[in-house]
């Protein structure tokens, strides 16, 4: 394996990001990424029970983000999963193993938006997918490029936008949908067989693509202000937002909405407001839109940076951890990072994609979380860093997936 020491580069990344930045940052991947694509698909695959699919995905991931809270505060660095595994596990293969995962997981969950951008786009221009899907992997590597505080600005001011739009959902459904909802939820509780149970466990490995997009705020370490504080703040601002914000669209379709009745809709926002408002959903749509985009940017953001700081620690070729004199970003691995999502984009359906997504992610969120235990076992004096958890999150965190998977499985 080649020399894990940092490389040094003439050109280094802009350290200009906020905490308001980067948990708006958090926020845009995690919610354009998910409740505007999926809501649908996790209803079909729950039901009555959808609720609980979040719910479940919610768990499991909250623990796993208060594990990658205290390592980013150990480790502020870009290629953050990599590291903690390298710094936990003491494996250079393993690290790079990892590394490699979250591009992927990255790539995927990119042309995994974009596919859900076509079905929403659709509803306006009837052009043919594959070349809205390649125009729009032009328009993400361009905005990439720019530079990270412009690109991670625009993210914000979209995600800001993206809260409005499931408020306003949300408060259309209150208290007629909802109540109706929190009903139907505690029949199908009490009433559904146990084979039902396993809709809700393939709805939360759907639901738990909605929650990814907190580990991301760990790769812009090198573009942050304090990061020992701030990224630790952020994811957890991101989980809890997301978490009330699902748990409230999910209640107001399951009080709307037949069981499946949504499974197989490419616009399954706009299908909830126009039954709630009884309206036009034209302007969800263009919302939809720009929301899908904007998680699909912030993903490719993201795994831009696992290849610059895996190429830092030379893990990985050198120009991959190259740096723009002119935007400071890292030019060559956008690139590739966008490629890669147009290739998928254009080839597999957007269910197989997320559920990849999903079981990748779980896999690195496993190992993470076993490199925070190895890390404490290792040094039990208590660590000098600004977020710490106790020992049990981290044992947890790996039990809820290996039951999350195995359920499954069995189902």
């Amino acid at each position: 394996m080649t020399d894990t020491r940092k490389k040094s580069s003439p050109v280094q990344l802009n350290r200009a990001l906020s905490l308001p930045l980067v948990a708006l940052y958090g926020l845009g991947t995690t919610i354009g990424a998910g409740i505007f694509v999926l809501i649908g698909k996790v209803s079909g695959a729950g039901g009555a029970l959808a609720p609980l699919s979040f719910l479940v995905a919610a768990v499991v991931a909250g623990l796993s983000a208060l594990s990658f809270a205290e390592l980013s505060a150990r480790y502020p660095e870009s290629g953050g999963e990599a590291v903690y595994v390298k710094e936990g596990l003491k494996s250079d293969t393993l690290a790079l193993c990892v590394g490699l995962l979250v591009v992927t997981a990255g790539v995927i969950s990119t042309a995994t938006i974009i596919v859900g951008f076509s079905g929403y786009f659709a509803e306006f221009i009837d052009l043919p997918r594959n070349a809205t899907e390649v125009a729009i992997a032009v328009v993400l590597a361009s905005i990439a490029l720019s530079g990270v505080k412009f690109s991670v600005a625009v993210a914000a001011m979209i995600t800001l936008l993206e809260i409005g739009v499931l408020l306003v959902v949300i408060g259309f459904g209150l208290p007629d949908a909802m109540s109706a909802g929190v009903v139907k939820l505690g029949a199908a509780v009490r009433d559904s067989p146990l084979s039902a149970w396993s809709g809700v466990f393939f709805g939360a490995v759907i639901a738990f693509y909605a929650f990814i997009g907190f580990e991301d705020i760990v790769n812009v370490a090198e573009e942050t202000r304090s990061p020992e504080r701030v990224l630790p703040a952020a994811i957890i601002v991101t989980l809890v937002v997301t978490t009330l914000l699902y748990l409230l669209v999910s209640l107001v379709v399951v009080g709307i909405f037949e069981p499946r009745e949504l499974a197989d809709s490419d616009a399954p926002l706009t299908s909830i407001y126009e039954r709630l408002s009884g309206s036009s959903g034209d302007t969800i749509s263009v919302v939809a839109i720009v929301s899908v985009l904007n998680g699909a940017l912030i993903q490719v953001i993201m795994a831009s940076r696992v290849l610059y700081g895996l190429s830092r620690r030379g893990w990985l070729p050198g120009p991959f951890g190259d740096v723009n004199r002119h935007t400071r970003t890292p030019a060559k691995a956008i690139v590739l990072c966008v490629s890669g999502t147009a290739g998928l984009a254009l080839t597999l359906d957007i269910q197989f994609l997320a559920v990849s997504t999903s079981y990748v992610t779980l896999i690195v969120f496993a190992l993470v979380n076993a490199s925070l235990i190895a890390k404490k076992r290792r040094s039990r004096a208590a660590a000098a860093t600004s977020f710490q958890v106790p020992g049990w999150v981290p044992v947890t965190g790996i039990a809820l997936i290996a039951a999350l998977v195995l359920a499954r499985a069995l189902g």
